[in-house]
């Protein structure tokens, strides 16, 4: 029995999502489920792979959650993929061994730029200074010394929510929270998701050994500026959704903060897409 379905969301990645594909099933997944975002019917046929075809840009989450639902549900693992990944020949295999072994619902492989440096994928849930810290000053400055507390694990290892770009999920647990929260077009849904699979009370590991290429911005450096502003919208619905209790009341300062950040970032488009 097949143990992993992976779900690919396409918007005009043309021949990436060709060597996503390749690469999967050179790593040994069979099933394959891609959801074609480019709204301009389907852009690919691929043998073998299920497409599924909504003629229309459902957003990340929300194609994601018709991907998975369309899927066979006796695979117990859901690999999430952007088309501009390459994954390892043991890199699927490797995130399923830590997340039988320890249990966990959610796990990250390590992605790296085709260059060669490594993408922060990895991360915490940022306090207050960290947030302002990271939001601001990495406008300019980008190893300040709070993005870089923002993108690693933290003391003991823990890190609260892995890139959305690629990641493995236990498809109980992602039926379980919900899938993604459609509210999300784009950006912060994963976020979200780890968030969301940490207060059912399940864990998110980092899988160092698990190695993915990931192109990077393939489909959104298309539109910069509409992307910058999906993400600074779901970065606020996201500081306003998770705060509980007396936390609330930070609620209008991040918004202050991220919209001063939107600003900003519009300002010198070039360097503002990637979080």
């Amino acid at each position: 029995m097949s143990l992993v379905t992976a779900v690919i969301v396409d918007f005009h990645s043309g021949d990436h999502l060709d060597a996503c594909v390749a690469s999967l099933r050179a790593a040994g997944v069979t099933d394959i489920v891609v959801v074609d975002n480019s709204a301009v019917g389907a852009s690919h046929h691929l043998d073998g792979v299920r497409l599924i075809d909504p003629r229309f840009n459902l957003g990340y989450g929300r194609a994601v959650n018709r991907g998975v639902a369309a899927s066979p549900s006796a695979t117990p693992y859901v690999l999430v993929t952007n088309p501009d990944v390459v994954v390892d020949e043991s890199a699927v295999d490797e995130m399923v061994s830590v997340a039988s072994a320890t249990g966990a619902a959610m796990v990250g492989p390590e992605i790296r730029r085709p260059h060669g440096t490594v993408y922060p994928a990895w991360r915490i849930f940022p306090g207050p200074l960290i947030s302002v810290g990271h939001a601001l000053v990495g406008l300019v400055w980008k190893n300040n010394p709070w993005t870089r507390a923002y993108r690693s694990p933290g003391r003991d290892g823990h890190v609260d929510w892995v890139s959305g770009a690629c990641f493995l999920i236990r498809r109980d647990i992602f039926e379980q929270v919900g899938g993604f929260d459609e509210r999300y077009f784009m950006f912060a849904e994963d976020m979200d998701l780890c968030w969301r699979v940490g207060r059912a009370g399940g864990q998110v590991l980092p899988a160092p050994r698990a190695r993915v290429m990931h192109v990077e911005g393939v489909s959104r450096e298309r539109h910069v500026r509409p992307m910058i502003s999906a993400h600074h919208r779901s970065a606020i619905r996201f500081a306003a959704t998770t705060a509980r209790g007396w936390r609330r009341v930070r609620v209008p300062f991040a918004v202050a903060v991220l919209s001063l950040r939107w600003l900003l970032a519009l300002a010198r488009p070039s360097r503002s897409v990637r979080n």
